[in-house]
């Protein structure tokens, strides 16, 4: 059973409170988040645009502008080369809109999964020199393409890297670490050791926000002040649909773009966002950062998992209603096969780990031929979650084994795959999620060697949920939950509080939804309280639970509409039920013991 740990840490929550207008429990939950100085809880609680940091403190950026007006202004053919998930997507769809803005002779061309692989490589950069491309510009990848980058400028093309995963590195004898910067015109990527950008976890759709940015800003006369406004307004909901989908920490400047960009796609013009919303049945006023990361990111990322990345990126700059519902309902479509295959591959996965004895590993490298390629990441990232253990999933692709990795806190899963480079042909990512590729006779070999590098304890491993304020039911009140709003939007680096009591006694129970998957319960604290409580999560696992904890007896009884008193200890988070016009505070379990 995971540990329940509560949050200790130290603070003035009174003053807090006093200071910002807000209750001292939504002063603790900003201090567990390690918000401290006043600045920063400013920021936090009402930071804006005029608070994201100048593009000019990126290195590098002022020379990958100078370059781009330069070629801008000849008239030079510049190709935009991104990759095929949503990031990369987003970012390309961010420097064609700016690009073009200024009047660029641009295109773009996003690498095809299984054909191409990730980012540059030698076939698209001889492509592009036949076609008579001068520029390349890179988003989401290319800081670890350096042999292609020269390649590139051996048939005498300019090539400008924009990127934010981490930069190729060599370990010296002393074991000092020599990083590996490609000789590139320029190389924006707030992860390189000489870049002072104060925000390092950007993704790569916001570093090309950036560049499009200060290209605005000094490109003047291409467009009006107002069509600058409104195309920087609309870019940054697709940057903040980027950051969402690649898993950044939703902290500091981050946390601005998710907040404004949420805001402004709320009331998008972007045709192509309308339709994914409409056609997934999201509600466009209340779009949040759940959404983006549940249903229409995913949709989004299966154009490039099983077919081509292409779709996505017609979908954001289809201008025509009609046009962009006909490409949302396709990528609804493929997302609908993708998830069916990924239960599939997520069960073999499970039952490999089981046969071949894989447990006993702390990092779970499971080789799955005859799954596609493109589904390795979501499966792995179900199966780190299933175990609480690193996991790499490869597949059989055209070229070899391709395979990527989920990690959990405490594990850098690409520093720990650059001490087994040998193994790989290629390989890049950063601290939680990684991708490679290597020949099929070295996975058992490399399955070995990663393991014995592992320094995990078993303590490291056993799952820890963090609480957050042991809280009273008591307590809650319809205006500290609206006050709970502003710490949204939630997501990574952020996460939702997470509130406890014990001594609850369920008093009655019943089963709710169409597919019966929902527990509502009659709740009292002890104290005279009484408390609607719904819960979304296995019914099953709770009620053996209660058959464990109050006998088969009791817990049946418990949804034939008799009253019962089985005491528990449940972790929550409160919210407010709307039904009928009415208003009534419930209780939403999210854990129990």
């Amino acid at each position: 059973m995971a540990q329940w740990m509560i949050a200790a840490k130290k603070a003035d929550f009174q003053k807090i409170a006093e200071k910002y207008g807000i209750d001292p429990v939504v002063a603790r939950l900003i201090r567990n988040r390690d918000i401290i100085e006043e600045e920063d809880i400013r920021k936090y609680l009402d930071g804006g645009k005029q608070d994201l940091y100048a593009p000019l403190l990126l290195k590098d950026m002022d020379k990958a502008v100078a370059v781009l007006k330069e070629k801008i202004a000849s008239g030079a053919k510049i190709r935009i080369i991104g990759d095929y998930d949503a990031d990369g997507i987003c970012a390309s769809y961010i420097l064609l809109r700016g690009l073009t803005a200024c009047g660029a002779r641009a295109d773009t061309v996003i690498p095809h999964r299984v054909r191409d692989g990730y980012g540059l490589n030698e076939v698209l950069i001889k492509e592009a020199s036949d076609g008579g491309i001068d520029t390349v510009v890179t988003c989401d990848n290319g800081i670890a393409a350096a042999a292609q980058i020269d390649y590139g400028k051996k048939l005498g093309m300019t090539v400008v890297v924009t990127d934010h995963h981490e930069i190729p590195y060599e370990e010296t004898e002393n074991g000092e670490r020599k990083y590996l910067l490609p000789d590139a015109a320029a190389v924006v990527d707030p992860k390189r050791q000489d870049c002072p950008y104060p925000c390092k976890n950007i993704c790569g759709a916001a570093v090309a926000y950036k560049l499009v940015q200060q290209l605005l800003a000094e490109h003047k006369g291409a467009v009006s002040g107002e069509e600058e406004e409104e195309i920087l307004e609309e870019l940054l909901e697709v940057a903040a649909f980027a950051t969402i989908c690649d898993l950044m920490e939703l902290k500091d400047e981050n946390r601005i773009i998710v907040k404004h960009g949420l805001a402004n796609m709320r009331h998008t013009r972007n045709q192509g966002l309308k339709a994914l919303m409409e056609v997934c049945g999201v509600e466009r006023r209340q779009v949040s950062a759940y959404h983006i990361g549940f249903i229409l990111g995913p949709c989004m990322n299966a154009t490039g998992r099983l077919d081509t990345a292409k779709r996505a990126l017609e979908l954001l700059q289809s201008r025509e209603r009609e046009e962009a519902a006909g490409i949302a309902a396709e990528l609804k479509n493929l997302n609908d096969i993708r998830k069916e295959m990924t239960v599939k591959g997520t069960e073999e996965a499970a039952a490999s780990i089981e046969r071949e004895g894989l447990l006993k590993d702390k990092v779970l490298v499971v080789y799955l031929p005859e799954v596609h390629e493109s589904l390795a990441g979501i499966i792995a990232g179900r199966i780190r979650e299933k175990y609480g253990k690193p996991t790499l999933v490869l597949t059989r692709g055209e070229e070899g084994v391709k395979g990527s990795g989920r990690s959990v806190e405490g594990y850098h899963m690409y520093e720990e795959l650059t001490g087994c480079k040998e193994f790989f042909t290629k390989y890049g990512g950063h601290k939680m999620a990684a991708g490679l590729s290597m020949r099929e006779e070295d996975v058992e070999a490399f399955r070995k060697r990663i393991n014995e590098r592992c320094r995990l304890t078993e303590e490291d491993l056993e799952e820890k949920i963090h609480i957050d304020v042991a809280m009273p039911l008591s307590y809650i009140s319809k205006g500290l939950i609206g006050q709970l709003e502003l710490l949204e939007p939630f997501g990574i680096g952020n996460a939702k509080p997470v509130f406890a009591q014990k001594d609850i006694h369920i008093i009655h129970g019943r089963i709710m939804g169409k597919n019966r998957n929902v527990g509502k319960y009659r709740i009292t604290d002890g104290n005279g309280g009484f408390y609607d409580m719904v819960y979304f999560g296995d019914l099953e696992a709770f009620h053996d639970f209660l058959v464990e904890k109050a006998g088969e007896y009791m817990a049946n009884r418990l949804y034939q509409g008799e009253r019962v008193d089985i005491p528990i200890s449940i972790l929550y988070y409160p919210d407010i039920n709307r039904y009928g016009g009415k208003e009534s505070i419930q209780i939403v379990m999210r854990g129990y013991q």
